[in-house]
C-alpha cells in the first residue's frame, strides 16, 4: 500500500524557539492514525506544519506528501493538492454562507485536479446528500461559516467540508475538544464514514475516548518533539491507565 505522508527527521520551529525536533512518522494510504500526547508536546505544532501555517519553520528533515515535497507548497496549493486540516478552533467567516466558501473550495481543488467544476445545481446536489449522510441540518448552507455555532456544531461543520472536499490527507486537530458524548459519536461517525482506501487521515487527540468511536489503525505518541512510542489500540489503553510517565519523564494525566 502507498504512502501518504513519510515525515523524516522533521525539525521545525515557532518564533525562533525549536518545538518538533526529529519527528519520523509514516502514514499510509487507506489508514487512520492518532497521534497523542500531553500538552506543550508539539501536536498542533505539526498540524499546522504540515498545513503551511506562516510562522512555523522547518530547519530541517523532509515531509513528503505522496512523494512529493510539501516544503515547497504554500498553504493554498497544499489544499488544491488534497490535504485538508479540521482546526481545534475552527475559523468564523462572517457574512460568508457556507455553501459559497464550500463551493469556491470545493471548484479550485477540482480546477487543480483537471475536474470539471460544479455548477451550483450539481453542488446543491452533492451537498445535501452529504448533509444527510451526515445527519446535519440543510440550513448549515445558507449560515455564515461558524458564525453562531455552538463548538459541537462547528466540528459537524468542518467535518461536513472534508467530506465535500474529498482531501486525500485529513488532518484533525483535537476535534474531540469541548464536545459533549453526543457530539462526540456524531463527528466520530462523520469521521469513520469518510474512511476510504485512497485516503489517509491523522486525527491528533489527548484524550483516548476519542479512540473508542474512532478506532485507528496505529498510535504515536509525540513527547517533547519527538515521536517516541507507537503501537496499537492498546497503547491508547496504556495511557488511559499510566498517563505519559516514563515517556516524558514526568506525570501527565491521558
Amino acid at each position: 500500500m502507498p504512502n501518504i505522508l513519510e515525515i523524516r527527521n522533521l525539525h521545525a520551529t515557532v518564533q525562533g524557539k525549536e518545538i518538533l525536533k526529529g519527528v519520523d512518522l509514516v502514514l499510509p494510504a487507506g489508514e487512520v492514525h492518532a497521534l497523542m500526547g500531553p500538552n506543550g508536546s508539539g501536536k498542533s505544532t505539526l498540524s499546522y506544519v504540515l498545513a503551511g501555517r506562516e510562522g512555523y519553520e522547518v530547519t530541517e528533515g523532509e515531509i513528503l506528501y505522496q512523494g512529493r515535497d510539501l516544503t515547497q507548497l504554500d498553504a493554498d496549493a497544499r489544499a488544491r493538492a488534497g490535504l485538508f486540516l479540521a482546526f481545534q478552533y475552527p475559523v468564523e467567516i462572517p457574512g460568508v454562507a457556507n455553501s459559497v466558501f464550500l463551493k469556491a473550495a470545493v471548484n479550485a481543488g477540482r480546477k487543480a485536479r483537471g475536474e470539471q467544476e460544479l455548477d451550483a445545481m450539481d453542488f446543491l446536489r452533492k451537498a445535501k446528500a452529504l448533509l444527510k449522510t451526515l445527519d446535519i441540518d440543510e440550513k448549515f448552507l445558507n449560515r455564515p461559516v461558524n458564525v453562531g455555532f455552538s463548538g459541537g456544531e462547528k466540528k459537524r461543520n468542518e467535518i461536513f467540508h472534508m467530506a465535500m472536499l474529498e482531501p486525500t490527507l485529513a488532518v484533525l486537530d483535537e476535534t474531540d475538544s469541548g464536545l459533549d458524548i453526543d457530539a462526540l459519536k456524531i463527528v466520530a461517525d462523520g469521521v469513520n464514514s469518510l474512511r476510504t482506501p485512497g485516503r489517509a487521515m491523522l486525527v491528533i487527540t489527548h484524550y483516548q475516548r476519542l479512540l473508542d468511536h474512532i478506532v485507528p489503525d496505529r498510535i504515536h505518541v509525540l513527547a517533547d518533539g519527538r515521536i517516541v512510542r507507537s503501537g496499537g489500540r492498546e497503547l491508547a489503553l496504556e495511557l488511559e491507565q499510566k498517563g505519559y510517565t516514563g515517556l516524558t519523564g514526568e506525570q501527565s494525566a491521558a
